[in-house]
């Protein structure tokens, strides 16, 4: 039977099925060796850097998977939640919130083409450096450390089927 009470019930928002994958990708992209070893700056566009570089990763192995399309979109959406969360918790107004955001996603939009190139590729390199250090060319330890890390995290996440991935609450073989 109809009841009332069912159309002023909060419905569960699909997107927090993601919840536990974001955390993953955020804690992924926070982990210290990408600022120590690999020389990333440790600032808050540094941070959005990498949690651009691990999301872009991730939706690039769930884009394998046309089925678990949703997924990409939900998680994305997340991302867009939580930057958009982050800087009115820093003190930006409305005004300048929607528009920031907008800048971010188109960043994140670069960000996926240009991580698609090979592992080890001159054209990742350059993608690395143009964003993470916004094209300071970095010590060779640093950007090496990075490519390294970049490649072995793309190996796992293929060797994790997407209908797991999308439920993950770690990104397996992710360095603490």
């Amino acid at each position: 039977m109809f009841s009332l009470r069912n159309i002023f019930r909060p419905q569960p928002d699909p997107r927090e099925a993601r919840r536990a994958l974001w955390n993953a990708v955020v804690a992924a992209a926070r982990a210290p060796h990408w600022y120590a070893e690999g020389t990333v700056p440790d600032t808050l566009d540094g941070r959005f850097d990498m949690i651009s570089l691990v999301l872009a990763l991730v939706l690039h192995r769930i884009d394998e998977d046309p089925a678990q399309g949703i997924a990409g979109v939900q998680l994305t959406e997340l991302f867009v939640n939580d930057m958009d969360g982050q800087m009115r918790q820093i003190g930006f107004g409305d005004m300048v919130v929607g528009k920031q955001v907008g800048r971010m996603m188109s960043a994140l939009g670069g960000r996926l083409g240009a991580y698609r190139a090979i592992d080890g590729s001159d054209e990742l390199r350059a993608a690395l450096v143009r964003n993470l250090w916004r094209g300071t060319e970095p010590a060779e330890a640093g950007i090496a450390h990075v490519m390294a890390e970049v490649a072995a995290l793309r190996s796992q996440l293929a060797a994790i089927p997407v209908s797991d991935l999308i439920v993950a609450d770690r990104l397996e073989g992710a360095r603490p």
